[in-house]
């Protein structure tokens, strides 16, 4: 699995940054840099592609494109991290910023206090993602997953994305191109495509209503056990997070602080301005 690193390699700070389904790490350049610029203390950002996108590996077995092992990764990541600290350089604080897929991997990991982290998880930040998900949301996702092929050039894959893209929300163009040429690879003749497995959408696929509900009572259990103070992000245009579930997720569990954009549908970028404040603030304030 790969991984981005921003930050001092030797930081007993840790802030893991981990992306939505069809994207990769490389989507938190600009929060990993202003999180670095900004902090008091010396702080490693680690943003993995998870397993299947980006510059990470390919499982040959398509079921296991899931949460569990997803999170069974990241622990081992987690593990790697304070290894190579080494025994008398703790990890003195972990954070977690998940987009979507990334949040619900912090809420199985939070949510479990026994799991061998290297440290508790102190802030958790929550990026219009819940225990509870919309059924026309994965029926969207299920309908794109996976199911793309070669553009001539970055301008036409970076134009086809953000097709599919619009509930990002605002997001200047020279971001949008820089973020898309991180999502493409070589395809053929010359042509370019995109980073991932297709094959990541083959349990999406499978997944009926009655799975789906029983999956979001599961993470119910998982997110009134979280202990770690937790920020949660909702674009006001969302079809995945409703209002309903933004509001339950406040007054239960870790009883997040709540942020609309109206300006987002599913997913903000994080990248803007004003995103970046709400996000360093939550993670360095007292």
């Amino acid at each position: 699995m790969a991984y981005w690193r921003w930050g001092d390699a030797q930081a007993q700070h840790v802030v893991v940054c981990v992306h939505g389904l069809t994207r990769q790490g490389r989507d938190f350049d600009s929060l990993a840099q202003a999180l670095v610029l900004s902090s008091p203390v010396p702080v490693q950002v680690i943003c993995p592609d998870v397993v299947g996108r980006g510059q990470s590996e390919w499982l040959q077995n398509p079921a296991l494109y899931q949460i569990p092992q997803y999170a069974a990764d990241m622990l081992a990541l987690l593990g790697q991290i304070q290894a190579r600290l080494g025994p008398d350089r703790p990890v003195q604080a972990l954070d977690w910023v998940g987009t979507s897929m990334g949040g619900l991997i912090g809420m199985v990991l939070a949510g479990q206090p026994g799991l061998p982290l290297p440290a508790p998880m102190r802030r958790l930040v929550l990026n219009d993602v819940g225990p509870a998900i919309t059924w026309s949301s994965v029926q969207r996702m299920q309908g794109y997953v996976g199911q793309y092929g070669q553009f001539r050039d970055l301008d036409e894959a970076a134009a086809a994305l953000w097709a599919l893209s619009q509930g990002f929300g605002p997001v200047l163009p020279e971001v949008w191109r820089e973020m898309s040429a991180h999502m493409t690879r070589p395809g053929t003749d010359g042509a370019l495509t995109l980073h991932y497995d297709p094959a990541i959408g083959v349990p999406l696929r499978a997944l009926t209503p009655e799975a789906a509900s029983a999956g979001e009572a599961a993470m119910w259990s998982l997110y009134d056990q979280i202990q770690a103070q937790t920020l949660l992000i909702r674009g006001g245009q969302s079809d995945l997070l409703t209002t309903e579930t933004a509001l339950a997720m406040t007054q239960r569990g870790p009883k997040a602080q709540l942020e609309t954009w109206p300006d987002c549908g599913h997913a903000p970028t994080l990248t803007a301005a004003h995103q970046l404040g709400v996000v360093t603030h939550f993670l360095w304030g007292a």
